[in-house]
This record gives C-alpha cells, structure tokens and sequence, in this order.
C-alpha cells in the first residue's frame, strides 16, 4: 500500500484500479483526481450515515405522536370512570335503602334523581358531567381525521375462474389511514434519496453512486422497525397498546419499502460501470476472490425478494402454512446476509445489531406469554387439559381450563400436539376471566374457551379428531398469549354498539359480559348496549346461549338491546335430515399424533397421582375417594350435531340439488319444548312465518315480537346505515362501535361511522365529544 500513489501516477490503469474501490473512506492525496475533491466536499462518504439517522427521526416521530394520542385517551377514560364512581358513592348517600317493597324494576329505577331521601334537605339539580380533561380542540382535529381515515376502500369481489380452479374471492384493502402513513413513508424516502445531489459522480473512478449509498443506509435503517413490528412481544405494542396483529400491517409495507430502497441501491451500481468505457472490467478485477463482484448484495437481495413476494395476500392465503414454515428462517438467512453484505461499512452495523437484539428481546419476552414454561404451574412442559365438544353447525368447542390469565377480546395461539404437532393458528378467547366465571379445577384456574367453524386445515383436523375419538377423549393444549385486546375499555362511553357477523360474535362475548358486570357494579359510565348479530342460521345462536341468558337476566333494565338477523335457511340432505359430513382418515398421521398426545398425559396422569397422594397424606380411603373425583372431574360432552361440510372444506357434495327449506322455526320451538323442565330462555322469535313471509325471508324485515323487552329475531340481512342512524338519536356524549364481521359489514360501519364524525368537529348542538370505532379481524 505504502508504494500505491507511485504506481497511480505511472500508468492510467493502476488509477483507475485504485479508484473503482467502494467508496470507503478515500482519501483526498496530491495524486488524486480534480472531480474526486469536489465530490467528497460535496457529499462526503464519511458522512452519508446521516440518511440513516433520517429514517430513524421520522419513525419517532410518529411514535411520540401515536404514544401521546394513547396517553390522553387512557388518561380520558380513567378520569371519567372515577368521576363516575365518585358520583354514585355521592348518591347513595342520601338514597333510600333498598327494602322489600321497593319496585326495583320501574323505569324510575334508572333515572339519576334522588326524589325522596330519607333525611336531610332535597337535592339539588344533577349538575353537568365535567370534561375538564376532554379538549374539545383536540377532539375536533382527533374527528377530523377520522372522518377521512375511516372511510373504506370499497371492497372487490373477483369472479371465479374455471379453468385456473380460482373461486370467488373478496378483496378488501387497508385501512385509508394505513395508505395515508404507507404513502407518507414512500414519499419521504424517495425524496430523501433523489433530492440532495449528486445522484452519481462524473465517473465510477470517484466512488459509489450516492444515489445508492443513500438508499442503502435508508433500507439498512429500517430493518429494526420491520423486525419489531412484526413481533408477537414488542415494544412499539407496550408504548402504544396496539397489539401486534394490527402493526403487522405496517410489517409487510414496511418490507416492501424496504425492496423499494434494495431495488434503488442496486441498479446505479450497474449503471454507473456502463457508462465509463472499460471501467467494468478493472472494477472486476478488483474482486478475484469472489466469482461475482456484486454476490454479497445479490445474496441479501434475493431473500428479501423472496420475502415480499410469498407474503402477498392471495399467496398467503393459498400457502398459509408453507408461509408460516417459511417466513422465519428465510428472514433469518437475510439477516445474516445483510452482515456480510454491509461489511461494518458506516453505522450500518449498528442497525443491524439492533435488530439482532429486539428480536432475541422479543423472542425471550414471549416465554412468559407460553403457559408451558412456568415451572410454578401444573401445566409446566406437558400443557393444559383440552376438552372438545361440537356445536351445531359444526362449530368447534376448545375448553382449556388454565391458569392463564387474560382481557376481553384477546386471543391466543393453539396447538395441539394430539392432532397437528406443527401446526399453531390463532383463536379469540370467547370466555371471560373472572372470579364469576370459576373453573371447575380449582379456584385458581378459569376455562379458556374457543369457539371456531372449521375450514380446511388444523381446524378441519381438530373437527375430525371430535367426530373420530368421542366426546370422552381429551387432549394437550400448548398455549402462546394472549395477545392483542382493545385498547380502550368499553366502561368509559355512554353508548356501546356491538356488530358481529356470524361467528365474529365470539370476539365480543366477552367484552358484552366484562361490559354488564361493571354496569352491575356502577363501574362502567355506560348506559345503553346496542348488539346486532347477523347470523346464517338460528342454530348458531346455541353457540352462546348461556352468555346471552347472563345478558338478559342480569343487565340493568332496558340497558341492553340484542338483535339477531336470520339471512339463510338450514341445508337439508336428500333424504331430508342433515347429514354429517365425512370424516377422512390419516392411518400414519393419527398414530403419531396419538402417541405424542398419550405421552404428554401420561405425565400429566403421573403428575395428578403425585399430588392426589401427597393430598391423601398417607389415608388410603382419602386416597380412593380423590381418584374417584378425579375421574369423575371428565363429563361426557354434548351430542354432536352434524350439519353439512363447509365451503371450504374438501369434501365431495351430493349430485342432487340442495333443499332450501326453511325448518328454522319450528326447530327452536321443539327445542324450548323439549327444554321446558330447564331455564328457558326466549330469543324473541316471532310466530311461525307464512309461505309468503318465508319467500321474501332475504329481503325484507318481517313483524317481530317482544320488541319492548330489547330482544328480538329478525329475517334477513341488518339494513346497517338505517339502524345506526336510529341508534344516533340516544348517542351519549362518547360512543364506541365495534365490529367483528365480513368485509361487507365492516365496510358498511366504517361508512357510517365515518359519517358521525361531522357532529363532532362540526359542533352538532348535543356536545358530542367522541365516536370511536374499533374492528377487529374476522379471521381471528
């Protein structure tokens, strides 16, 4: 090196060998070029780590931003709740004590005047709620932009294609407010990298493009936010209380950002070469030892590649568990890459390290989310007792008595090595914990119950292994979660609207029965409950039958208003009964699995005899009769009901056409006849419908009855914006709607909802001051 400026100033070639070096840092001798001077003046390599740094500032900006906006609802919502609460303890001071004769459920029972207290003067007039902490500013910008980012894309229905076998698909896009952020993102890094000059030097001899220096750091800086977006225990969801599955999202746009800078990196590093004459085949030269000059980026770039383009949506879907198999390992492999690619070049390890160390964070964070890995629990390396019971309509059961605890509307990822050992797939907890809703294993247990129609897949199996292994058989149940929730609690509005569609009901059963306990216990501000469920068939309201009993029973009265749509009748096989659907069988699969399953219980069993001796202390009788309630704790499981396969599912359908009879009717009648000597409870069905009334079932709404006790049963599809325009009328001060359903009736929430926003920052005359909506992934 030392003799290197003397072979630079005797022949031309050595010059330019010496030039075509990466831009590393090249120093500035009285041999070096004019251009070469002026270039690193201009935009010096030292300090193109800066670009990075660019990237790093706007992601904390709008994570301040989205952190503050959190801290003011959280702020908002506890301060309200406790103004409340300090309101009824006022109250019941100078109210009358509740006796015998008192008609607890007269309409005077709900108002919030004191009539007649027993003693001292009578009470003033209630004085207005305070809303020292609610800025009406800031809640007009808030419904301001909300007003925009609410609004949906509409959705597209692609016909079916014969002869690629593709069926009808629905398309749904992101939500507005995520294109808006996504579209801020690409406009920033494409001005960042295109607007400060040069783009390229006059000649590759004065070093790398800075075109692609600049996209490069931009890329590199980035790989610790897509890393940590995509992360089940990340940091972004504790600053923010956004759960994971909605910042996976921005996970995916952010890697195809990230190819974007990749693409913007590589292609000036071939262009710049052909324009100098000759300047390729020195800059070859230059890296023998590699059999190609660009491998180090070219092996980054194509897992990247790879990434992006197997997380497309309709890739994804066909290939879910390929991708589930996949996506990590592969991510892996370009990390990895991407060290020996950037090869400690600027900060650009920095980043990289960085996301080294979220990852593992992540990853050791997560051990605390396994209900495995406490050694404190029963359930330490052998999981939890899982028992199956089939619905109708062929929904699925999992109880999981567990000592997990949990929110409403979190959910959890299940598997099941008795049935698939890979295989571990997300399911909403349907139940609630709470000390209401005891277990019967032990005071410190709560049965997790998940609720699911089967499809194909691991939910297809677990159907299968119900129908195949009895209602007696039991199974182990590795827990991951739980995860995700809503981030505001239901408690702090007035008014609540719950739409559901179809089996989206078991994201907010248990935020209605979270909802109805603190109503109970005045802890929620709430006042009115408005829950719509659109369902195919009225079997499927036996899913939840107990949970709506519990609703309607112990709600305060006339607080909440249930509503079930009926939209098509029951299928009915040729020989007029339903038919079960046909269970396939896996010889070689349900052995292995059948063995995993009883090696795990047989350490459970061993695990139960320890402690049922150790309980005995030595009392043989004591010790008989705790085995015999041990096995006595396995109650059999309701009978199935076997209705046709699902769409999805593939099974063979019968040649003859389908029977679209409509039996619904008559079926729940003979049912509460049948269940007479039980607590009957009464959906609100009208009277047997007409043959005319069952023709026109899908498009009109029919005469119900019981409609002045709130619950009633509909026929045909929730005219949505009709029915919110209704409920706008008794709208509190804040509101909350909350969708679980199709994209069709998410998109028409959205709309409407999107709509309520003007008489927030318009300033409608009732002082609203919120309407938030929340919606959650029917997929879950």
């Amino acid at each position: 090196m030392p003799q290197l400026p003397h072979l630079l100033a005797a022949t031309q070639p050595t010059k330019a060998f010496h030039s075509l070096v990466e831009r590393v840092d090249i120093p500035v001798t009285s041999s070096s070029p004019p251009d070469l001077e002026a270039a690193i003046k201009q935009d010096p390599w030292n300090k193109s780590g800066k670009y990075a740094l660019g990237w790093v500032y706007f992601c904390i900006i709008l994570l301040v931003f989205t952190i503050a906006i959190h801290l003011y609802h959280w702020m908002s919502d506890r301060i309200r709740r406790a103004t409340f609460k300090e309101g009824v303890a006022k109250s019941s001071v100078t109210s009358s004590p509740d006796d015998d004769y008192e008609m607890a459920n007269m309409p005077t029972n709900n108002s919030t005047h004191i009539f007649f207290p027993r003693h001292g003067p009578l009470p003033r007039q209630p004085e207005q709620e305070e809303t020292f902490f609610s800025l009406q500013p800031l809640n007009r910008l808030i419904a301001l932009l909300r007003y925009f980012f609410y609004r949906p894309l509409p959705v597209l229905r692609l016909r079916p294609v014969r002869f690629l076998r593709l069926r009808e698909r629905v398309v749904s896009f992101p939500a507005p407010g995520v294109i808006a952020l996504v579209a801020v993102a690409v406009v920033f890094v494409t001005l960042y990298c295109f607007i400060p000059q040069p783009l390229y030097y006059a000649s590759i001899q004065l070093g790398s493009p800075p075109l692609a220096i600049r996209a490069g750091m931009l890329a590199v800086a980035m790989m610790p936010w897509i890393v940590a977006l995509s992360m089940k225990a990340n940091f972004v969801t504790l600053l923010t209380g956004i759960g994971h599955e909605r910042l996976n999202v921005l996970h995916r746009w952010g890697g195809y950002i990230c190819l974007f800078l990749s693409l913007i990196h590589t292609i000036p590093f071939y262009v710049a070469p052909v324009r100098d004459q000759g300047a390729l085949a020195i800059f070859k030269s230059y890296f023998r030892e590699q059999s190609y000059i660009y491998g180090t980026g070219v092996a980054a770039l194509v897992p990247l590649i790879f990434l992006c383009v197997h997380s497309l949506p309709f890739l994804r879907a066909w290939m879910y568990e390929v991708f589930v198999a996949l996506h990590v390992p592969v991510s892996i492999v370009f990390l990895g890459m991407l060290f020996w690619h950037c090869h400690n070049y600027l900060t650009s390890w920095n980043y990289l390290w960085a996301t080294a160390a979220i990852w593992f964070t992540s990853y050791c964070a997560r051990l605390f989310l396994l209900n495995w890995t406490n050694p404190r629990r029963m359930s330490w390396l052998i999981g939890e007792e899982a028992a199956l019971t089939i619905l109708p309509e062929n929904a699925v059961k999992v109880t999981v008595p567990s000592q997990v605890r949990w929110r409403p509307g979190q959910y959890v990822y299940l598997r099941m090595p008795g049935i698939s050992v890979f295989e571990n797939h997300p399911f909403t907890i349907a139940s609630l914990c709470n000390e209401d809703f005891p277990s019967e294993y032990g005071e410190q247990y709560r049965d997790m119950i998940l609720v699911f129609r089967p499809f194909g897949g691991f939910t297809r199996k677990v159907l299968n292994a119900a129908m195949d292994n009895g209602p007696m058989h039991t199974y182990r149940a590795f827990i991951d979660g739980p995860y995700g929730g809503m981030h505001r609690e239901l408690a702090s509005f007035d008014t609540v609207v719950l739409f559901a569609g179809g089996s989206g009901i078991t994201a907010i059963v248990s935020h209605l029965l979270d909802l109805i306990k603190k109503m109970r216990d005045s802890k929620a501000v709430t006042k009115q409950v408005h829950v719509v469920w659109a369902l195919k068939r009225p079997e499927t309201m036996e899913w939840f039958k107990e949970e709506l009993r519990i609703c309607r029973e112990f709600a305060p009265p006339e607080s909440v208003h249930c509503q079930f749509f009926i939209t098509a009748a029951k299928r009915i096989g040729p020989n007029g009964f339903p038919f079960p659907p046909p269970s396939p069988h896996r010889p070689v699969s349900d052995l292995v699995h059948g063995k995993l399953d009883r090696a795990f219980q047989g350490i459970a069993s061993k695990r139960n005899s320890a402690l049922i001796r150790d309980e005995a202390g030595g009392d043989p009788e004591k010790e008989r009769e705790l085995r015999r309630e041990n096995e006595d704790g396995i109650s059999a499981l309701p009978a199935p009901t076997f209705l046709p396969p699902p769409k999805k599912a593939h099974t063979r359908r019968p040649n003859k056409p389908t029977n679209l009879a409509i039996p619904a009717i008559p079926t729940i009648h003979t049912a509460q006849q049948q269940n007479a000597g039980n607590a009957s409870f009464d959906f609100g069905f009208p009277s047997t419908p007409t043959m005319l009334q069952k023709n026109l079932m899908r498009f009109a709404f029919l005469p119900t009855a019981h409609k002045k006790t709130g619950w009633h049963t509909e026929y045909g599809r929730p005219d949505i914006p009709f029915m919110l325009k209704g409920f706008e009328r008794e709208f509190g001060k804040r509101v909350c709607v909350f969708v679980c359903g199709p994209p069709s009736m998410r998109v028409d929430v959205q709309r409407c909802v999107a709509g309520m926003q003007q008489k927030v920052w318009g300033g409608g005359g009732d002082g609203r001051e919120e309407v938030y909506l929340h919606t959650e992934n029917y997929a879950i």
